[in-house]
């Protein structure tokens, strides 16, 4: 097998080095990267930076590349756009792709009912839109969160999202009409069950629906399939399918997050698939463009519909080129059957995750969908407490051997993984030999 990492220079090199020392002079400090290195070039699932070293990209710009980096098809169509028009702002004069991608969006989002959608640049732009839509629709002012929840860094997307340490802290206050209920958690679930931490979880929905907030005062329940930030927390079928029923008997708007979770990451076009939950709403951003910036809300066409005109858009929104871009990644996803790509990779990493928790303490927990996997650590397994400082140190060993890896989690102690979908087998299990190498080095020194 011919190795794909290819560390030249110590980890920063020179001109990383230099570059670090511009951005701190130049970029504030509450804008957070994860390895002191400066991209020079993506390919696939490779990174090259400023000094030439060549490194394995688990994070995928935080899902954002599931087609995998400069997809050749995507940059044509890219090209393409960009030699007929860069913008005009789709609410001065209209263009085609921005029609055609909402055509799709409409037939390949889950639902068989006539739908609609808008599209924005930002994945905070979309849970925003979202929660206006059905507060508009409904004429009702609540919105159900849940913990370990993340929905972006506006005003709203701030206040639906759970972790205050990292995006909340000081910035308050909130906005109103914000209601937070426990998600399901099963690694840190007091019952043994997943089913009856479900059932739980649901008993606790209902109450506060019924007895703090008031039925005929909630418009929308958002929540991830696949709880991202929260470190990757696989919402269970049956709990999201009693989420669903309790929108249908309190005419609730059901609002599904699929900025990270869609686009094939789980094994299905979108996660909420997996639970045969159809979703009044889905929102949608990040691996839709395969790096360049676009959003979408789509649903239900009589929600989609309750905005005056002139009540949704924004200058940006649906660029054409971005509109382009996106159109192409579904066509290459559907025809390259990126979905079943996901499943197998998936199971590639799932099985050495699980072969890491049977040989490291270190590894409580292994959880996932399709290619969204992550592994929990901790310093004890019978306590469970997060094990945040050597999490830390298996990222900085890992980066300087060539590896980009992400984190999630309340207490920053999940590895997450989200390496672009065409990753080859070969680069698959090169990254994961040398995340191993990194926690058994971890786990020897504790």
């Amino acid at each position: 097998m011919s190795r794909t990492v290819q560390i030249r220079t110590p980890i920063p090199g020179p001109r990383s080095q230099e570059l670090l020392r511009r951005r701190e002079a130049a970029v504030p400090r509450g804008v957070a990267n994860v390895a002191p290195i400066f991209a020079a070039e993506t390919r696939g699932a490779t990174l090259t930076d400023v000094d030439g070293n060549v490194f394995l990209d688990f994070a995928g710009g935080i899902g954002v590349l599931n087609l995998g980096a400069n997809h050749p098809e995507v940059v044509a169509a890219v090209k393409e756009q960009v030699d007929r028009f860069l913008h005009t702002c789709f609410h001065v004069t209209m263009y085609e792709p921005y029609v055609r991608l909402a055509e799709e969006l409409n037939r390949l989002t889950p639902g068989d009912f006539p739908k609609k959608t808008a599209l924005f640049n930002s994945g905070a732009e979309a849970v925003e839109n979202a929660v206006k839509l059905a507060r508009r629709y409904t004429g009702r002012p609540a919105v159900i969160t849940f913990t370990h929840a993340f929905h972006g860094r506006t005003l709203l997307g701030m206040s639906l999202t759970a972790k205050v340490s990292t995006y909340k802290y000081g910035f308050g206050p909130f906005a109103p009409e914000i209601y937070r209920l426990p998600a399901v958690y099963p690694y840190r679930s007091p019952f043994a069950d997943p089913a009856a931490t479900a059932r739980h979880a649901l008993e606790d929905v209902r109450r506060a629906i019924e007895d703090e907030i008031g039925p005929d005062k909630v418009a929308a329940l958002i929540i991830e399939p696949v709880q991202g930030e929260g470190g990757f927390l696989v919402q269970p079928p049956e709990f999201l399918r009693g989420l669903r029923a309790l929108c249908d008997e309190y005419g609730i708007v059901f609002i599904a997050d699929e900025i990270q979770t869609g686009f094939g990451r789980t094994g299905r076009f979108f996660a909420v698939e997996h639970s045969g939950v159809v979703p009044d709403l889905v929102t949608m951003a990040k691996s839709l463009g395969d790096g360049l910036p676009i959003s979408a809300v789509t649903g239900r066409a009589e929600i989609m519909d309750a905005a005056q005109v002139g009540g949704l858009g924004g200058t940006y929104g649906g660029n054409p080129v971005a509109c382009a871009a996106a159109l192409k990644v579904i066509e290459v996803m559907e025809r390259d059957r990126y979905v079943e790509r996901a499943q197998a990779v998936g199971e590639r990493v799932l099985a050495r995750f699980r072969d890491w928790h049977e040989r490291f303490e270190l590894v409580g927990d292994v959880r996932g969908l399709g290619a969204m996997a992550a592994i929990e650590l901790v310093k004890d397994r019978a306590t469970k407490e997060p094990a945040t400082e050597e999490t830390a140190a298996i990222f900085k060993r890992c980066y300087e051997n060539g590896l980009i890896l992400m984190k999630a989690g309340h207490h920053n102690q999940v590895i997450r993984f989200l390496a672009p979908l065409a990753i080859t087998d070969e680069q698959l299990d090169e990254g994961l030999d040398i995340l191993e190498e990194a926690i058994a080095s971890v786990s020897r020194t504790r």
